[in-house]
């Protein structure tokens, strides 16, 4: 190699690199100003936006949790956000163990058509999707609002799925059918196993939605004890609107969970979502 190509390649190393660091450092900006902001007082934060706290304070999180029945909001996000993952990562694996390894008339336009829902934005299905839920009665309650959430998980749910089941080896489903498995030991003893990475990267990506969901969660939920955190800290801001300190402690504990759930699915998560991506 000679010196203009080293010369080049450092060049291109370096410039690299530095999009990798300004990108990571505006992708985490926000998250340093929501901690520094939770800690501050509100005079604090008037007179320095930007800079570390002084003094931290945790009056911002009592109110937050005092104020706007921070508790039983906490709750709701959690009982609608396990209800939905937990159905739609079912009906997706069924689902996708069907389009992966079975043949069945219409399967390509069915496939298809599922795929094409992944790009329809679900404001446009609000004012149908309400009309129905009135005429069902299902307005204002836990499994009208999961069914909604299970409804529009499931298209991105089955695509990563089947994509990953068409990644086991044939080999290993023929062998176990030549030892007398069913359709549905195949499934549960074979590919559930194999399947944990992207079971778990399923699991994060739709519990990130959920959890973060505001729209159909303020339009479904309408009564007071039935609102989720996110709209309550959305009333908190309203509410609090000069104070902003205390909407960072709100959302600074929102954050908590799906930070934990991250965690500890993390050594998983990568590579379900390559091995969800290649076939």
């Amino acid at each position: 190699m000679s010196r203009s190509d080293r010369l080049w390649h450092w060049l291109g190393t370096f410039v690299r690199q530095a999009i990798v660091i300004v990108a990571t450092i505006v992708s985490l900006f926000p998250v340093y100003f929501m901690v520094v902001s939770a800690f501050k007082t509100r005079s604090e934060y008037i007179a320095n936006k930007w800079g570390l706290p002084v003094a931290p304070i945790l009056e911002n999180f009592v109110t937050a949790f005092a104020g706007e029945k921070f508790l039983i909001r906490f709750a709701n996000s959690i009982i609608l956000t396990v209800g939905s993952v937990s159905v739609s990562l079912i009906i997706a694996c069924l689902a996708a163990y069907a389009f992966a390894r079975m043949e069945f008339p219409g399967k390509r336009a069915i496939f298809n058509v599922l795929l094409s829902l992944m790009v329809v934005p679900p404001v446009v299905m609000l004012v149908p999707l309400f009309v129905s839920m009135v005429r069902l009665r299902l307005v204002n309650t836990y499994p009208g609002t999961t069914l909604i959430y299970v409804g529009l998980l499931l298209p991105f749910s089955v695509y990563l799925m089947t994509n990953f089941f068409r990644t086991v080896p044939r080999e290993i489903v023929e062998a176990a059918r030549i030892d007398g498995a069913s359709s549905l030991g195949v499934f549960w003893r074979i590919m559930m196993p194999l399947s944990a990475p992207a079971v778990i990267t399923l699991i994060v990506v739709n519990a990130l939605w959920v959890w973060n969901e505001l729209l159909i969660a303020l339009v479904f939920m309408q009564k007071d004890e039935l609102k989720t955190l996110m709209v309550g800290i959305a009333a908190l801001r309203s509410k609090h609107y000069v104070d902003i300190p205390v909407t960072m402690a709100g959302l600074f504990i929102a954050t908590l969970p799906i930070v934990v759930l991250y965690v500890f699915g993390q050594k998983y998560f990568i590579r379900g979502l390559v091995s969800g991506a290649v076939k």
